[in-house]
């Protein structure tokens, strides 16, 4: 198969695109130029998508003998992660912008153009196992569970899935770098980037701060009513954060607050104790399936609403084109815009993907 390798200059992309050679592939490196300035947007192992980066993916196609080419995709992450991401916080909800950044920049922008030139996969270092049967895709939590991604990967419609490689799915992490160094690759020992690659810093407060300037409103108390304080905006806020409330006097129960809800219109930031943060129902919208739809009626499944972590059996089921997830277990901290996944139950918890979609609300 003709396979375009997405470098995005670190060890795992590297060695993905040294495994689809291996495996007797005509493989071609590329990397995508995300940032119209791209030597901002690394600080030791935070970010991405610099001229190193970009070096770093040269360096390794060429120990791989294989051509290499950047594509300037900077004014689309622009306008489909970097904006979608303001604006969502702007509305009082919560983004993932790796899952949007993997559907609409990778397996959308990068697919679309890697099919027109006539190649038939797309190759990246995503931590996630996939399978074609009859036709219909099956993606599956990867080997090591630490690193898995298919989380992220989860908004992908069946046709980007069978365009999709992902020769690292049966491979830990520890077992990957020893092979970069085996095959001589640079970025062998590269540390992996962090947080949010287009806030370097970590400091998504200012970030947003900066775009979307002060809107100030009152913190309240949940349950009272009681104003409590003031902040410069809902932007500043996630459902379940405690620290940063800006709030001096503890509960009347001694204990910390946490925020429960936003209300961008009125400018509130709701307040209360950890027990309110528990949720039993989600009901969320767009719902992709990556393989066959979810079937009518009750599904018993295991929901996952974070990349690492937040993950209960449940039961779901489609309700007016959206899907309703009754949770056998509470979740706290499940926000709004936030993206919840629903694999098939089994005896280690929940491997293969059902679909995702958007949480639109909880209760």
């Amino acid at each position: 198969m003709r396979v375009l390798a997405a470098m995005s200059g670190g060890v795992d992309s590297a060695v993905a695109a040294a495994r689809a050679v291996a495996a007797g592939h005509d493989v071609v490196g590329v990397h995508l130029a995300l940032s119209a300035k791209p030597g901002t947007l690394r600080t030791g192992s935070r970010g991405c998508c610099t001229i190193e980066d970009a070096g770093d993916a040269r360096r390794a196609a060429d120990m791989l003998g294989i051509p290499y080419y950047v594509w300037d995709f900077a004014e689309r992450f622009t306008e489909e992660v970097v904006e979608t991401f303001v604006g969502e916080y702007a509305a009082g909800r919560t983004p993932n912008p790796c899952v949007t950044c993997n559907e609409k920049i990778k397996f959308e922008a990068l697919l679309e153009k890697a099919v027109a030139l006539g190649f038939d996969a797309v190759c990246t270092g995503h931590y996630a196992r996939l399978s074609v049967v009859d036709g219909v895709p099956e993606l599956r939590r990867s080997a090591d569970e630490g690193k898995d991604q298919s989380y992220v990967l989860a908004s992908l419609t069946p046709d980007q899935l069978r365009h999709a490689m992902f020769p690292l799915g049966d491979s830990r992490k520890s077992d990957v770098r020893a092979e970069a160094a085996e095959r001589g690759l640079s970025v062998a020992a590269k540390p992996d980037s962090h947080d949010i690659c287009f806030i370097p810093d970590g400091d998504t407060k200012s970030f947003l701060e900066k775009r979307l300037g002060q809107r100030p409103g009152d913190l309240v108390d949940a349950e009272t009513g009681a104003v409590l304080g003031q902040h410069t905006g809902v932007h500043g806020f996630t459902v379940g954060q405690r620290k940063g409330l800006g709030i001096d006097a503890p509960a009347p129960d001694g204990r910390p607050r946490y925020v429960l809800g936003l209300e961008p219109v009125s400018g509130a930031v709701k307040v209360g104790s950890a027990r309110d943060l528990a949720v039993h129902r989600i009901e969320a919208d767009r719902p992709i399936w990556p393989g066959e739809p979810l079937r009518p009626g009750p599904t018993e499944c295991v929901a996952q609403v974070r990349a690492h972590g937040g993950m209960a059996p449940a039961v779901a089921e489609v309700v007016d084109g959206g899907v309703v997830v009754e949770l056998r277990e509470p979740l706290s901290g499940v926000a709004p815009g936030q993206v919840v996944v629903l694999y098939r139950p089994d005896a280690d918890g929940g491997d293969v993907v059902l679909g995702s979609a958007k949480i639109a609300a909880t209760a």
